[in-house]
C-alpha cells in the first residue's frame, strides 16, 4: 500500500472504500474433485472469517518478484505479469501485491530481484503499517525461503536471490506480533506470507475485513508458520489467479510476487 493515508490525505475527497466482492470467488471454484491436478489456492475458514490461501513449494514451484519492464516502466497490474517463467516456460499459477510502495509505484524497503539490490533497506521509524516495528523481509536464497525481523536479516544478509520488505511482522519466532491487540476494531482486507519451513510458504489473503490480530493468529495457529508478515492491505490486497479467472486489481501496485511451475 502506498504509505497510503500520507498519499490520499492530498488528494480531495479520494475515498479508499474496501470491495471484496469484486475479488471474491466461490469455494467451489477452487475444488479438485475430478481435476487431475490440485489448484494452487484454496478457500479457509477460520475463527469465522474466510480466507483464500496458496501454499508453495519451493521443490515443485518458484517465486518471482517483479516491479519495473525492461523500459524501465512499472507492471502496475497483477494480469500485465508474464504468464510463463522465462526459459524454463513454466505457467504462473498465482500472483499477489509483494508489499508497500510509494506514489511512484516504487518499494518503501528492501527489494531484491534477480540477485540485484534495486532499493535498500529501511531502518527509519514513521507512521504507517510498515513502521510498525518490527517489520521484517521476507527472502529466498536457492530452494530455501525465510522470513526475519529486519534487523536480524541486516545482521545476518543471507544471500537472496530475491527478498522484499514490509511490515509489520505478523508471527515472530512463534509469538504474535507484540503490538497487536485481539480487541482492535481497526479492520481491513489484508495479505501476507508465513513460512512452515524452509522448504514450504503459504501466501493468505482474507476475503472480508479482519484485524492484525485475527489474521497474525491464522498464520501461528491454523496455518502453522512461526514467522510470518504483512504484505499491505485495503485497495491494494490482491490476488490473481489464472487458471480460476480470479484477479485484477483496483489501484496501481508497486512490487508484485508471481508463483510459476517448475
Amino acid at each position: 500500500m502506498i504509505n497510503h493515508l500520507l498519499w490520499m490525505r492530498g488528494r480531495t475527497k479520494l475515498a479508499v472504500i474496501a470491495i471484496p466482492a469484486i475479488f471474491a470467488i466461490s469455494a467451489c471454484a477452487f475444488s479438485d474433485r475430478g481435476s487431475a491436478q490440485s489448484p494452487p489456492c484454496r478457500p479457509l475458514e477460520f475463527e469465522g472469517s474466510s480466507y483464500t490461501v496458496c501454499n508453495v513449494e519451493l521443490r515443485k514451484q518458484a517465486i518471482r518478484l517483479f516491479w519495473r519492464r525492461a523500459d524501465g516502466s512499472p507492471y502496475a497490474r497483477l494480469g500485465a505479469l508474464p504468464q510463463t517463467n522465462g526459459a524454463s516456460q513454466g505457467k504462473l499459477q498465482f500472483a499477489t501485491n509483494a508489499g508497500m510502495f510509494d506514489p511512484a509505484l516504487k518499494p518503501v524497503g528492501l527489494y531484491i530481484e534477480e540477485g540485484k539490490e534495486l532499493v535498500r533497506a529501511s531502518t527509519r521509524s514513521g507512521f504507517g503499517n510498515f513502521h510498525m516495528k518490527p517489520n521484517g523481509v521476507f527472502y529466498i536464497a536457492g530452494n530455501a525461503a525465510g522470513i526475519l525481523e529486519t534487523g536480524a536479516y541486516l545482521k545476518e544478509r543471507p544471500a537472496a536471490d530475491l527478498a522484499t520488505q514490509s511490515g509489520p511482522m505478523l508471527v515472530i519466532n512463534g509469538r504474535l506480533h507484540p503490538r497487536f491487540d485481539a480487541k482492535s476494531t481497526s479492520l481491513k482486507l489484508r495479505n501476507g506470507v508465513g513460512i512452515r519451513d524452509a522448504h514450504s510458504v503459504v501466501f493468505a489473503i482474507s476475503e472480508r475485513e479482519v484485524s492484525f490480530a485475527a489474521f497474525a493468529r491464522l498464520f501461528k495457529e491454523r496455518l502453522g508458520c512461526n514467522n510470518a508478515l504483512f504484505l499491505d492491505g485495503g485497495t491494494a490486497s490482491n490476488l490473481y489467479v489464472p487458471s480460476v479467472r480470479r484477479g485484477g486489481n483496483l489501484i496501481s501496485l508497486g512490487p508484485m510476487l508471481g508463483v510459476f511451475e517448475k
